[in-house]
């Protein structure tokens, strides 16, 4: 089997990628390369990046924002189901829970 190579811009102030099971410092690698469950069942994303990836200057780190605020992304959502929803497409993602993203980084 082929490999398959992805080439994604990051913020070079981003955290360096961590290991594989260590927590998640937000450098956004996973979402950068290819779309979680959360992002092809709710947004409907086959391949390539995340739009639901954001970046927080004041933390120097990305974030999911599907995670955070799912009705900004569903304009169906009612913002009322906001935190229900978010805590729905955290759960569903593994948040906290580890990096999972095993994409080998190369820094140019």
């Amino acid at each position: 089997m082929i490999p398959t190579v992805a080439f994604v811009r990051l913020r070079a102030d981003a955290p360096p990628k961590p290991l594989v099971g260590v927590p998640c410092n937000g450098c956004g690698v996973c979402c950068a390369v290819e779309p979680c469950p959360v992002a092809r069942f709710a947004l409907g994303v086959r391949a390539g990046a995340c739009p639901a990836l954001e970046w927080d200057g004041a933390t120097a780190r990305y974030y999911c924002g599907m995670a955070q605020r799912p009705a900004d992304y569903l304009g169906w959502l009612s913002p009322r189901l906001n935190t229900w929803a978010a805590r729905c497409c955290q759960r569903w993602i593994a948040a906290g829970h580890g990096c999972d993203c095993d994409a080998e980084v190369v820094v140019d």
